[in-house]
């Protein structure tokens, strides 16, 4: 999930693991914790020169269980050896720091599994990314009430019992929340799945995910032989039937047996995706997984690549996404998700 959500998850272990010892600066190291796996992205960039091996490398190796294990005995041997000194000697244990650091480090990809990116957590033993699709990448009926009671814990002294209350709190209700999201996704799965029996398409398989932001508007995406069947739902329409179908063609100006980098993307994209051909030699990669965006221009993808080639190679340029006025494509999220 976004930044904000894994710092706060991550600040939670923190407390629960050594609050009562070293009060506020648990929830320092717990929040440390769990910003690490996404410095897979510098990290990326660092040891890639190409944008798609960087863009790839992230939620691998450092977001799997595996790492998880190693870093919670390497950071909590490092941070164990720089705390325990002077006055407080003695105050913690190296156990302690480990377990600060494996909880902190390993609820960072279990969280990120529930989302559409996807997850490598069994890397680098497998490739297979695991990706439930009950939540939006950023959510803030998630994120919000957990962080507020994570607030106000820290003004409690360490060993009043109101923060461990607090900690309770912030947990449980992100918890109850979660679980929502998980029977929401099975509901929509049903709803999705006789929408398209209804309007008669024939589909290999489908996905759905929630919109960003909410838990309320979901997007499906049914692919077929030669298009691809995408439509929206929202908890608050009228009808239990998906609406505003669009159909996407399928298009691969390019293909994998080409270059291997468009077989990547594709597996990045659960073979969810279209090449298109630009001018210059250039290629505008598109993940469908994503739900499509309303613009004043109509529907549109809202994660684009664009690819140039390099040293017999694909490349990408910087990512951008195709907002041209941001303002008025949440507006029109707002209005859909109210129902219709």
């Amino acid at each position: 999930m976004d930044s904000l959500t894994q710092i706060v998850l991550g600040a939670a272990c923190g407390e629960a693991v050594l609050g009562k010892k070293i009060g506020n600066k648990a929830l320092l190291f717990g929040a440390i914790g769990g910003t690490i796996p996404d410095l897979d992205v510098f990290a990326g960039a660092i040891l890639f020169e190409n944008e798609i091996d960087a863009m790839l490398f992230h939620r691998g190796f450092m977001h799997s269980i595996l790492f998880s294990i190693l870093g919670a005995f390497l950071f909590g041997w490092i941070i164990y050896r720089l705390y325990n000194t002077g006055r407080r000697h003695n105050k913690t244990h190296l156990n302690d720091w480990i377990k600060l650091f494996f909880w902190s480090l390993f609820t960072h990809p279990i969280l990120d599994s529930f989302t559409p990116y996807g997850t490598q957590l069994f890397a680098p033993f497998s490739n297979y990314r695991v990706a439930f699709n009950n939540i939006a990448v950023a959510d803030p009926l998630y994120t919000i009430p957990f962080l507020l009671s994570v607030i106000i814990l820290m003004f409690y002294n360490r060993k009043n019992e109101k923060r461990r209350l607090w900690l309770k709190v912030g947990i449980g209700i992100s918890s109850i929340y979660m679980v929502f999201t998980i029977f929401n996704k099975i509901y929509i799965d049903t709803i999705f799945e006789s929408s398209l029996m209804e309007t008669d398409i024939n589909y290999t398989r489908f996905s759905t995910q929630p919109a960003i932001l909410n838990n309320i508007l979901w997007y499906g995406i049914a692919e077929s032989e030669n298009d691809y069947h995408v439509g929206f739902y929202s908890l608050l329409d009228k009808s239990k039937n998906f609406s505003d179908w669009k159909v996407i063609p399928k298009v691969r100006a390019l293909t994998a047996l080409q270059y291997g980098d468009i077989k990547d993307l594709a597996w990045f994209s659960n073979n969810y995706y279209n090449v298109e051909s630009l001018e210059n030699e250039e290629f505008m990669y598109r993940d469908l997984r994503y739900p499509l965006v309303q613009t004043k221009d109509g529907y549109k993808a809202i994660f684009n690549l664009r690819l140039f080639k390099e040293n017999n190679r694909l490349n990408m340029k910087p990512f951008e996404p195709e907002m041209e006025d941001f303002s008025y494509t949440m507006s029109a999220l707002w209005i859909r998700l109210k129902g219709k």
